[in-house]
Order: C-alpha cells, then sequence, then structure tokens
C-alpha cells in the first residue's frame, strides 16, 4: 500500500497538478496509512476514517484556479457545476467549502460532501478527492476536479474576464511558467504499423505514454487503437493511458467474440471511424484548451438548444478541425464523429476532447493532435487578449 501511495504521490508531481510538499495520501491497509505532507495528512486520515473507502487523497493544486473559482462563486452558492464532460460524466457537480466554514476540524464536514461526491474543494487547503477500492481512483478523481475547474476557470474568463485582485497576475504566470510549448518533437513512432500483434502492443503502450507526458489527456480518460485486419487493437475502459500493458483489447471487428466487453466504451466510434475513413490507427485525448474552445459559440444567445453538447446538430470550425455534438459511449460520438473526420483527419467533440487519426502511423494521428491543441491554446489567448 505505501508503494501505491508513493506511485501515485509521483503522478500528481509528474503531471505538475499539485504543489511538491503540499500533497498527502491515506489509504486503508491493516490499518489506516497516511502519508505526505504532516498537516494534510493528518486531514486525509481524519476525513478517510470517517468514510467506507479505500483511499483519499488531499493537496494543494499548482494552479489557484480552484480557489479563484470559489472566490467568482455568489453568496450563498456552494458547488461549483463546469460543463465539460468528465464533470458530466463522473464528478456532476464539485462541491467546495469556504474558509469561513472551516471553524474546528473539517474531516467530518468533507466526509459528508465526499459521501455523494468525488471530490471537493477546500479554499486555503486544496482539492480532497476519495477513491472507494483504490488509490488509483483517488488520484483519478483528484485529476478529474483538476482538469475540470482549469477548463471552468479559463471559460469563465473568457466570458467575464478578471474580477479579482492577483487575478491577471497569476495568469500570466501560468501562461508564462506552468504552461509548457507543446510539441511531437523528440518522440518516436512506427512509420508504418504491421499486422504483428507485439508491434502493434507496444506502439499502443508507447503512444498511450506519450499522450501522457504531453498533456494531451488527464486523469485515465482518453483512448487508442489500431485496425489489422479483421481486428481492432483497443485500450480498455477505464485503462491510464500510460499503463496500457496488459490493457487492451483485440476485438473481432464482426462482434464474433465477446473481448468487447472490457473495450473502451467508445469501441463502437473507432470501428465506425475505421471503416469510414480506411485509417489505421485512432488517438483520443482531452487536452484542456480544444475542450474550452469547443463549448464557445456565438450563437448560444439565440438558439434554443439547451444541452449542446448532446442536442447541436450543427458542425462548427476550429482552425479546419470540425466541431460537433455528442454522448459518450455508443451515443452520439458514433454518429456524429464518423462522417466528418475523414477529410482533416481531427475532429472535436463539445466539452470532452480530439479524435485523430493516421493513415499508416501513430506519427501523424499524434502530430495532428499536437496541431489542433495548438490552435486551440492560440485562439483562447488571442480571444482573452481582445477582452482584456
Amino acid at each position: 500500500m505505501r508503494d501505491q501511495i508513493d506511485k501515485y504521490i509521483g503522478k500528481l508531481l509528474a503531471d505538475r497538478s499539485a504543489i511538491p510538499g503540499a500533497i498527502a495520501i491515506a489509504a486503508q491497509d491493516d490499518v489506516l496509512i497516511a502519508q505526505g505532507s504532516p498537516e494534510l495528512a493528518k486531514l486525509a486520515g481524519g476525513t478517510l476514517s470517517r468514510l467506507n473507502s479505500l483511499a483519499l487523497v488531499a493537496a494543494r493544486p499548482s494552479l489557484p484556479f480552484a480557489e479563484f473559482l470559489i472566490a467568482r462563486a455568489g453568496k450563498g452558492e456552494t458547488f461549483i457545476l463546469p460543463q465539460d464532460t468528465e464533470t458530466r460524466t463522473f464528478l456532476h457537480d464539485i462541491p467546495f467549502l469556504r474558509r469561513e466554514d472551516l471553524a474546528g476540524d473539517p474531516a467530518p464536514e468533507l466526509a459528508r460532501l465526499l459521501g455523494s461526491r468525488k471530490g471537493v474543494i477546500v479554499e486555503g487547503v486544496g482539492i480532497i478527492a476519495v477513491g472507494a477500492i483504490t488509490v488509483e481512483q483517488a488520484f483519478i478523481n483528484y485529476s478529474s476536479v483538476f482538469h475540470s475547474t482549469f477548463v471552468k476557470y479559463l471559460q469563465d474568463l473568457l466570458t467575464d474576464g478578471f474580477k479579482l485582485p492577483g487575478e491577471r497576475e497569476a495568469f500570466e504566470s501560468f501562461s508564462k511558467q506552468w504552461l509548457k510549448p507543446l510539441s511531437a518533437e523528440g518522440l518516436e513512432f512506427v512509420d508504418a504499423i504491421s499486422l504483428d500483434k507485439e508491434e502493434i502492443l507496444h506502439e499502443i503502450e508507447r503512444v498511450g505514454r506519450y499522450t501522457v507526458e504531453r498533456g494531451l489527456v488527464d486523469s485515465f480518460f482518453g483512448n487508442i487503437s489500431a485496425a489489422a485486419g479483421d481486428l481492432i487493437y483497443i485500450s480498455q475502459t477505464a485503462a491510464s493511458l500510460d499503463e496500457l500493458k496488459g490493457c487492451i483489447d483485440p476485438v473481432p471487428t464482426d462482434n464474433s467474440s465477446t473481448t468487447g466487453i472490457t473495450a473502451s466504451s467508445e469501441l463502437l466510434a473507432h470501428r465506425k471511424i475505421f471503416e469510414e475513413t480506411g485509417a489505421r490507427v485512432i488517438l483520443h485525448g482531452h487536452p484542456k484548451f480544444a475542450v474550452i474552445m469547443s463549448m464557445l459559440c456565438d450563437k448560444k444567445k439565440e438558439c434554443a438548444i439547451k444541452d449542446c453538447w448532446k442536442e447541436c446538430p450543427h458542425v462548427r470550425d476550429l482552425g479546419g478541425t470540425p466541431v460537433v455534438a455528442g454522448e459518450i459511449g455508443a451515443g452520439g460520438l458514433a454518429k456524429r464523429v464518423p462522417p466528418v473526420i475523414g477529410a482533416s483527419g481531427s475532429a472535436i467533440v463539445y466539452g470532452h476532447g480530439v479524435f485523430t487519426l493516421g493513415r499508416d502511423g501513430f506519427g501523424e494521428a499524434f502530430r495532428t493532435m499536437v496541431e489542433v491543441e495548438n490552435f486551440c491554446r492560440e485562439e483562447y489567448f488571442r480571444q482573452l487578449e481582445t477582452k482584456a
């Protein structure tokens, strides 16, 4: 268990979502274990001891966006409601506690909130996230809250601008120091993958690591596949893309096997994309700026559609990449993405992420995703500059 705790503290540091020295993880083993920052470890242990769960992460996020969202919230508001797919599907909403709510021991109130939610933001403390049966789940839920608050805050800036003292300075620090240039430079890819099973598995595993390391996906979201004759090799549902060894399913294209049961929930979308485009590989990630820009629409004020993420019939454009609505799983994605992705080799799903193709190998798919995210990043800063 201590090895698991060390592993996920390392992951929080590697993805730069938490401040070094301000991370703690508690877990139930034979006895309750709490490691990391002493103050946060005490809070994590005290909260977890009141829950019927195995693990809990308490960490100070590396960016102040969650804190700013609380400060910008109206009096009496007690939760944040991001509109990205990760929140809608897995978090629902994100409760928060203000400083004035923290008199005495906050653990009982945190435990009450975490009894029905996967993550909570505590002003002046950080993000607290719980894992029902594994340490990995607590890490995933922390990562999801970090992703959703990142997207929500930057989206709100485009709408409302800077409102609080210190916001502009913090954002400039983020853009100049935290945000790193994004490229595919230095990465190796097989130019054209063969039909050899071991080569395909190795390449999918390698590209999965690249996708996480370059920040193109958070948490355990995203998926990867390769077509090889009458098989589709695809990452399993809930698999972490940087740990895909043993988590890739060979699924017959004719559904003649039950191996598809554990495959990604977006298997149907992948299958239809292969059928309509003739591509060999598909990469799906959740790069943050593409998610943010996908939810910006200049027709919202006069549009009667409320659930844009699933009901919008229009195909918008971001730098030559089509943007479509669509539910995850076997819902709208399998209907909306395949018809539009072939021409550009990429498609963005509202509030969800990016799909890219490789005609022969993953190099093309990865570089295309980098290009899409870089365009969205540049467009975001361009639009923010016009509102500043």
